[in-house]
């Protein structure tokens, strides 16, 4: 795998840059060998961050993981990212994607873990044409972590959600 490490708020020191080959090569026997993962260490207070991004061919692997320790948000974001990868091989690997960043013994082995998800409830709902101000404001009032609403100005359909600073993302997606 080649890695791209890059830090903010952090100098990358060799002991870190070890450490996330140590534990992030772990998963090397999931990934063929030109598979990119792109890891990114901060700091924000008291707290260390460890981000990993591993884009494959029409899937996003993506864990986080923050502690007191960078050490140990290493270790446990390795865990994340080979736990997602047993769980959802199945939908990973699907009729559109032929798991070309994926090495054989991935792909032949069978995991216990199940996939499966369960919908346990449907919603219906109008989508009204707000800007994104408002639809931020409408999530607050709702007290919700999302808002799914048609986006006046460019009327697409967009996400405006709650991040853990509590800032604001909003997502709007092309097709």
């Amino acid at each position: 795998m080649r890695y791209v490490i890059t830090g903010r708020n952090i100098d990358v020191t060799e002991g870190l840059k070890a450490a996330v080959h140590e534990k992030i090569g772990k998963l090397e026997r999931y990934f063929t060998p030109d598979t990119e993962v792109h890891v990114t260490l901060g700091v924000e207070k008291d707290r260390q961050k460890i981000e990993v991004t591993i884009p494959l061919k029409g899937r996003i692997v993506r864990a986080e993981e923050t502690s007191s320790d960078m050490y140990v948000s290493i270790d446990l974001v390795e865990e994340i990212i080979e736990r997602q990868l047993r769980r959802y091989k199945t939908r990973i690997i699907d009729k559109k994607h032929t798991g070309e960043n994926f090495t054989d013994e991935y792909m032949e082995n069978d995991y216990d873990e199940d996939g499966s998800v369960n919908i346990i409830r449907t919603k219906k709902f109008a989508v009204k044409p707000v800007d994104p101000e408002e639809a931020c404001l409408q999530m607050e009032l709702l007290g919700h972590n999302f808002y799914v609403f048609r986006n006046s100005e460019t009327d697409e359909v967009n996400v405006v959600y709650k991040r853990k600073d509590n800032t604001y993302g909003l997502i709007e997606p092309e097709f």
